[in-house]
């Protein structure tokens, strides 16, 4: 497949409450669709890109809803396989007073039988940029592999990598485990995202300066916080150092997802050739869409720019 963008990652069957109770009260569910990358191909297609999401499915109602829901939004989807031996992953969301909690089941996914195999369905031919996440290497040791031979690849084939580290405690065996086999990671792509508040928890660091510091990464780096704002600093050797953008004031209905809509908006102004600040603020518009909104993806479209 050719194209702009490539966005390979699991995506599940969303399950949640329609009236907003929690799942012990509510009488009424919805099912939705929810993915990390996927999100991003659906936003980057919203925002007039050639997009295409590659994964596994069970070849089950789930997997078909999830293809065709994202095929929808104009995403390319012939990168997906139906494996009729796993099932396709759910989780659900459970909304309450302290916020909302998720609670995943997705072991043994038919997304996380991944392995370097599924790499033959990865063309990055005329391909400008493959978007991974952390959550895939954490899925199985295929998984991982895959994201290994994926980024060598993308480095032979000129195709330039992002990587949101996404790091999902759950799905790793430790902290530990986790930041270094991320960190290492994050030091072969050619932009990183990763929130300040993840990156204290994973690396002890502090501030967005001292992720840089740490991380040491050889491209661009985007530091999100939350509520406060983005900072993106230059690739090593690049004129211009850093650049930060105040995140808007938004009304938060529930931040599952915002993350993954504001990669979104900043690889489509990267891609477009956006200055720094461009896109950052359009990353905070379409996070502050997600913000506002239960659900993970709410359709943009190229008014965002």
């Amino acid at each position: 497949m050719s194209g702009t963008a490539v966005c390979l990652g699991e995506t599940m069957a969303q399950v949640t409450p329609a009236d907003g109770e929690g799942l012990e009260r509510s009488r009424e569910l919805r099912l939705a669709v929810a993915g990390a990358e996927s999100t991003v191909a659906q936003y980057l297609a919203d925002l007039g890109h050639e997009a295409a999401w590659v994964s596994r499915v069970g070849d089950d109602p789930f997997g078909r809803r999830i293809v065709a829901a994202v095929a929808s939004r104009g995403v390319r989807v012939d990168g997906v396989l139906a494996d009729p031996a796993a099932p396709t992953g759910v989780y659900f969301k459970d909304p309450g007073p302290d916020g909302t909690r998720v609670h995943y089941y997705r072991a043994g996914s038919a997304a996380s039988r991944m392995t370097p195999a599924d790499a033959d369905r990865v063309d990055l031919t005329d391909v400008r940029l493959l978007h991974l996440t952390g959550i895939t290497p954490a899925l199985s040791d295929g998984c991982a592999e895959l994201v290994d031979a994926l980024m060598k690849r993308a480095a032979d084939s000129g195709t330039s990598v992002s990587f949101d580290v996404n790091y999902r405690p759950a799905l790793w065996s430790s902290r530990e485990a986790a930041a270094d086999a991320l960190r290492a990671l994050t030091r072969r792509a050619d932009v990183v995202l990763v929130g300040r508040d993840e990156a204290e928890t994973l690396w002890g660091t502090a501030t967005a300066e001292d992720v840089r510091e740490h991380l040491a990464p050889r491209g661009i780096l985007v530091v999100k916080d939350g509520d406060v704002g983005a900072t993106e600093f230059d690739a090593e050797g690049a004129a211009g150092g850093s650049e930060f953008v105040a995140a808007p004031v938004v009304d938060v209905v529930e931040a599952v997802g915002a993350g993954d809509a504001f990669a979104a908006g900043y690889l489509s102004g990267l891609l477009d050739g956006s200055t720094s600040a461009e896109r950052l603020a359009l990353g905070h518009r379409l996070a502050g869409r997600t913000l506002r909104s239960i659900e993970d993806y709410v359709p943009a479209t190229t008014q965002e720019h």
